[in-house]
């Protein structure tokens, strides 16, 4: 067999199918270690640099299992096909290497149908982000919910469904990705909608979300509401749909809460997601969060979905909503939070249009997992 390609979503079956192959990541140590290909089951991963290949051949060679099923891996693409010809030289015939380098895996959207009834309701996993997206479809109409840069997947996903993407929402203004919902309004002519606590200063056109606001497709469906959920930032907002679904962005998750201080007003933002988590415990708890991301896969359920019912994300992460004061809650935060990326202020002046980057530095900024999370369990995760 010779030396092939395949693609980020090929990867993602082989894994999530348990299929017996090795990844070999070619990039330095410090790359691997920021960032690296994961997966809901176990696998076995080997991190080799390529100059090691090119130094020492028959020392890396003898690191590999032999016979093994080899699945390279590196930033562009070029030094996993030079990696890929060698290993295939010493008797590996089951050889492939990325498309595309790492990135593509880091932009890979898998869609997860969630609820279909008079609609669809569909979770858009990002496993290299650790985040979740979501569509909700009704008739010949979408709407998008913190939508990623990779819009060529949203456009291509709407078009596969035979309709038109008529409404995207943010939940907050974006930190740890470049979000991408003002490119495919510009791109579709889609109402683009946002809460001004956030997006005032930007420089988008977007229609200001109403507290309580219903949002509706053109013929009778599911209903969204907004409701203002300030605390990870002033301007987060919950969304609910169809009176069951909530898609909470980074205020709820499943396994822990949003973390308040990425603006730099870590007190003030904290005093607002205390009175926001006083709020949710009033909420139906049979409700069915949909978060905008996960901390591991082991969140997921059976079917890789990430989704809990409200009563079991606040039992979860009781130790975070007994707290009784502000002032507890507030200590909590100062205890269990990370610094914050360097290049999160960045991105959100990206988020808000106020400035613009080329294609290679959005690749840049938008690869890791995120770090939006506030709990202790988050904190040793992302150490």
């Amino acid at each position: 067999m010779a030396v092939f390609l395949y693609d980020a979503h090929d990867l993602y079956n082989w894994l999530t199918a348990k299929e017996n192959i090795v990844i070999v990541d070619v990039r330095n140590s410090k790359e691997f270690e920021k960032f690296r290909v994961e997966a809901p089951y176990p696998f076995r991963m080997f991190n080799i640099p390529y100059y090691d290949f090119m130094e020492f051949e028959e020392e890396s060679i003898g690191k590999l299992p032999e016979g093994s099923r080899i699945r390279i891996v590196c930033a562009k693409e070029a030094s996993a096909n030079y990696v890929a010809d060698i290993v295939h030289k010493n008797g590996f015939d089951d050889v492939g290497y990325l498309r595309g380098g790492i990135n593509t895996w880091g932009n890979l959207l898998v869609p997860k149908l969630v609820a279909s009834e008079n609609y669809e309701l569909y979770q858009f996993i990002r496993p290299g982000k650790a985040s979740c997206s979501y569509g909700l479809l009704h008739d010949n109409e979408m709407m998008l919910f913190d939508p990623s840069r990779n819009i060529d997947f949203y456009l291509a996903f709407a078009e596969e469904k035979k309709c038109r993407i008529v409404k995207t929402f943010e939940t907050h203004l974006q930190a740890d990705y470049i979000a991408g919902s003002r490119i495919i309004s510009e791109k579709t002519g889609a109402e683009f909608l946002a809460n001004e606590a956030d997006f005032l200063a930007s420089k988008i056109n977007y229609t200001k979300l109403e507290n309580g606001g219903i949002y509706d497709f053109s013929s009778a469906g599911p209903s969204v509401k907004a409701l203002f959920t300030p605390g990870h930032t002033p301007g987060s907002t919950t969304f609910v749909i169809d009176n069951r679904y909530m898609v909470t962005g980074d205020t709820v998750f499943i396994r822990s809460i949003g973390r308040p201080d990425l603006g730099g007003k870590a007190v003030e933002w904290a005093e607002m997601l205390f009175a926001t988590m006083n709020e949710i415990k009033k909420i139906d708890r049979s409700n069915i969060v949909l978060p905008g991301h996960y901390i591991n896969w082991d969140e997921a359920d059976r079917n890789l979905i990430f989704a809990c019912t409200l009563g079991e994300a606040i039992e979860g992460n009781q130790a975070i909503y007994d707290l009784d004061t502000p002032e507890e809650f507030v200590k909590f935060i100062q205890t269990h939070m990370r610094p914050q990326p360097e290049e999160y202020a960045k991105i959100r002046l990206i988020n808000a249009n106020l400035e613009q980057v080329d294609e290679e530095e959005q690749n840049t900024l938008d690869i890791g997992k995120n770090e939006c999370a506030a709990s202790a369990y988050a904190k040793t995760q992302a150490a």
